[in-house]
């Protein structure tokens, strides 16, 4: 029998922002048909930590309240490794930087914590990975990125829980649409949870 593989860990984003209207909006893309995971699935722009992210620097560093929700699951290196590849892998994916203005290096206190997901042990590529959010307004740039997300776009979340997506995809959207519906001031409060496959989510323990 083969022995089970490690998740890599991994960090997406979720970049959102308000209609005219006050309904919200998700920047997603549909990951190239000859990719070897998720293959046409619509997905947050995201990936795997690289060995430089864990030493890059940053304009500005997490919010106590996002380090603290990282740290549950991940020393402090890795943790803030975990924010700088969000915004990295946004960067190359979208064209979209969250660096300010004359700067190159990512301001990491717009990100907020929405969950975690691990993939089952039964599959053969496995990833660790969080889930954070941002304000569009925090990003700056043209829409381009690297051609692994196809047809990169904004969708309300009726939209995209529509369209071709993974059940873990899906229950990431609820997560983030619950995190949403609450008052900012209570949005730090709320239960944080971790998903392994499609199983009921555990919470996440200090």
């Amino acid at each position: 029998m083969p022995q089970p593989v490690f998740p890599r860990h991994a960090a997406s984003l979720i970049l959102w922002r308000r209609r005219t209207g006050g309904e919200t909006e998700i920047l997603m893309g549909l990951r190239h048909a000859g990719l070897r995971f998720m293959p046409g699935h619509l997905v947050f722009p995201g990936g795997r930590v690289d060995l430089a992210d864990r030493r890059a620097p940053v304009a500005r560093d997490l919010r106590p309240d996002t380090r603290a929700a990282l740290q549950r699951a991940a020393p402090p290196p890795l943790a803030r490794a975990l924010a700088v590849a969000a915004a990295r892998e946004l960067e190359e994916e979208t064209g979209l930087t969250l660096a300010p203005q004359g700067g190159t290096a990512p301001a990491l206190d717009v990100l907020s914590y929405v969950c975690r997901a691990v993939t089952p042990a039964t599959q053969r590529i496995r990833f660790n990975a969080r889930f954070l959010a941002a304000p569009a307004e925090a990003a700056r740039g043209r829409l381009s990125g690297s051609g692994e997300l196809e047809r990169l776009d904004w969708f309300t979340l009726q939209e995209a829980t529509a369209a071709p997506l993974a059940g873990i995809t899906a229950r990431v959207l609820e997560q983030f649409g619950s995190m949403m519906a609450l008052p900012e001031a209570a949005r730090n409060a709320r239960p944080l949870v971790c998903f392994h496959g499609l199983d009921r989510p555990r919470a996440e323990r200090d």
